[in-house]
């Protein structure tokens, strides 16, 4: 071999070898944000990935995941269970995440973990309530909300002890979510001897509910009890006070968005309008810098925008502590370890719910705006 063919074999080499170093140290760890980023529900999508970003940005510029930055892919899958398989598909398969953030709906997260389950990689919804997502053995499913058995305890023990609740119809919109809530709600009313005096469900995508407004204002509810979101809940509270119903009308953490207020054609529809969410993580001081840096971009980080934030920091903190994108190595280390978020420090069981859950009660003003009650 001449020493000119050996030169430009051994500059070949040495270039190779420096591109597969600057790639290893450019590398990046992907994390999928799944939720509705269109349809009805995208609101939520969009606190979602609002939250992601701003986190993935202040821990980049940190230094990253063992020296390597986070590379957020949006997963939209518009609150259907098919859309949502599909794209988790993607993200595992096209996107190579070694994380995900998400989904929104327990009816797209329960499908779509299975996917994430057979390709070990970790998971973790900001706001999947349904209990079921994490009692089917799945080590690498994590949630950074409560769950609807805790969440229904608050709203029955709520209608009985402080609303003085004689008859209550509850409603929901028959979606793994809705009707979860709405029946772990029934369940804890039915503990503390209140049986509903209509159960009824309506159908995603709606909006004439008039006749379910009659059978309402027929049973003379004075709470009206709904579990669903904002799309639905939105036109429901409406017809019932156009019909003359002064119900109370109480939901859960799906009507945690302005859009309720839009939903309904005006605060003067959701005034009064009660519902359950976590505490208000705005309130925390762990978050007044983060929380200080999206004002100041002109965006008000309500609902589940500090969850999705959160969430991005717990699998950073999984994979920094595992040393790996690991799924089963980060899903370990979380599992054993308290990680501190700009909702506090949280810490998680072995089924991958939090051990402490900090449901309370929230109310809508005249002015259109949500408030945590005392």
């Amino acid at each position: 071999m001449s020493q000119k063919i050996f030169r430009k074999g051994f500059l070949a080499l040495a270039v190779t070898t420096a591109m597969g170093v600057s790639s290893l140290a450019q590398a990046d760890v992907v994390i999928g944000v799944a939720g509705p980023h269109t349809g009805p529900n995208a609101s939520f999508g969009e606190q979602y990935w609002r939250g992601a970003t701003q986190a993935a940005e202040d821990i980049n510029a940190a230094g990253g995941i063992n020296g390597e930055k986070i590379k957020l892919v949006k997963a939209d899958d518009a609150c259907e269970p098919k859309q949502a398989v599909s794209v988790a598909n993607r993200l595992v398969d096209s996107d190579k995440a070694v994380g995900v953030v998400g989904h929104f709906c327990s009816s797209s997260t329960m499908p779509a973990s299975e996917v994430y389950d057979e390709a070990g990689i970790i998971a973790i919804t900001p706001g999947s309530t349904n209990p079921q997502i994490t009692e089917r053995g799945m080590t690498g499913m994590f949630r950074m909300c409560g769950r609807d058995d805790q969440q229904g305890i608050i709203a029955g023990d709520y209608l009985v002890d402080t609303l003085k609740a004689k008859k209550v119809a509850v409603i929901h919109d028959k979606d793994t979510y809705g009707q979860g809530l709405a029946d772990a709600t029934k369940a804890q009313l039915a503990k503390r001897g209140l049986e509903p005096v209509l159960y009824e469900g309506l159908t995603r995508g709606e909006k004439d509910f008039n006749a379910l407004v009659t059978k309402i204002r027929a049973a003379d509810a004075d709470v009206v009890y709904f579990g669903g979101c904002h799309p639905e809940a939105g036109p429901l509270v409406r017809q019932l006070r156009e019909q003359g119903s002064n119900a109370t009308f109480v939901s859960g953490d799906c009507a945690v968005t302005d859009e309720l207020v839009t939903t309904a054609g005006g605060p003067q529809y959701t005034k009064g309008v009660l519902m359950t969410f976590g505490a208000d993580p705005r309130l925390i001081a762990d978050g007044k810098a983060v929380i200080e840096k999206f004002r100041a971009g002109g965006f008000e980080p309500q609902g589940y925008t500090l969850y999705a934030y959160a969430s991005v920091q717990a699998l950073a903190a999984a994979f920094t502590g595992a040393g790996s994108t690991d799924g089963a190595k980060a899903s370990a280390w979380l599992k054993s370890h308290d990680v501190a978020t700009v909702m506090g420090k949280k810490s998680w069981t072995e089924k991958g719910d939090l051990k402490v859950s900090d449901y309370v009660m929230y109310e809508w003003d005249d002015k259109g705006k949500y408030h945590q009650l005392p």
